[in-house]
């Protein structure tokens, strides 16, 4: 892993891509408007199936609504114990597992008490199958992140929406057929940013068959010369 510091602001594309990791644990300090006007401009940017943009992205303010999400993300935690037998979580222990599910569990407790929350709904094109309209907003939910990481936040794509998701989309006056997709927390970290973590690009890329991974066949497009991805 390379250990090398990350800059809190980058405008460069590739450091942002390569430290834009989730981040589920934020300073107590908010969000400001402008900051968040430019994540939400990204996500404007994005494309979508024959540039419908059938989406709208819903900044969750009200004490109500954070009240909601958040006895949904703690409802969320207990499920999720249960379902993957998570162990009991000890605050002494510091290896990256239970790093890891303390940091899980303080980012549900606190829940809708982020700094930003920002709902993200798309309304399903006809003939378009689940995946396809996955297509429609996940583009916008990535640019959302990334303009993020550029000015120094952080954020984690949640499903606490799903335990809530009646009374959620009452309060809001979600429309019928549309559909939420997924719900942000966004805050400035607690901790500094780090590279991502992710398999060898010789793992996941490969050419004309499943087992063939593939390579370059130009020297100035070889793994050293490419941007880093470290794991």
């Amino acid at each position: 892993m390379n250990h090398s510091p990350v800059e809190p602001v980058s405008d460069d594309l590739w450091t942002v891509m390569s430290t834009a990791t989730a981040v589920r644990r934020y300073r107590d300090e908010a969000v400001p408007d402008h900051t968040l006007q430019k994540c939400l401009t990204a996500a404007s940017w994005a494309p979508s199936g024959g540039n419908g943009q059938p989406w709208r992205f819903v900044v969750l303010d009200s004490p109500e609504l954070r009240a909601l999400v958040t006895i949904a993300a703690q409802r969320t935690w207990e499920v999720m114990k249960d379902f993957y037998r998570l162990p009991d979580i000890t605050d002494g222990a510091d290896d990256p597992k239970s790093r890891t599910l303390r940091t899980m569990a303080e980012h549900m407790r606190v829940g809708g008490g982020a700094p930003a929350l920002v709902l993200f709904c798309v309304q399903p094109q006809r003939g378009t199958t689940e995946l396809q309209q996955g297509g429609s907003i996940f583009p916008a939910v990535q640019n959302f992140l990334l303009a993020a990481r550029s000015q120094g936040l952080g954020a984690a794509i949640t499903l606490w929406q799903d335990a809530c998701d009646a009374e959620l989309r009452e309060a809001v006056g979600i429309p019928d057929g549309w559909k939420i997709a997924t719900l942000l927390t966004v805050g400035w970290p607690k901790g500094r940013h780090h590279r991502v973590r992710r398999k060898p690009l010789a793992e996941v890329a490969v050419q004309d068959r499943w087992d063939r991974p593939w390579t370059p066949a130009s020297a100035g497009l070889s793994a050293s010369s490419a941007p880093s991805t470290q794991r």
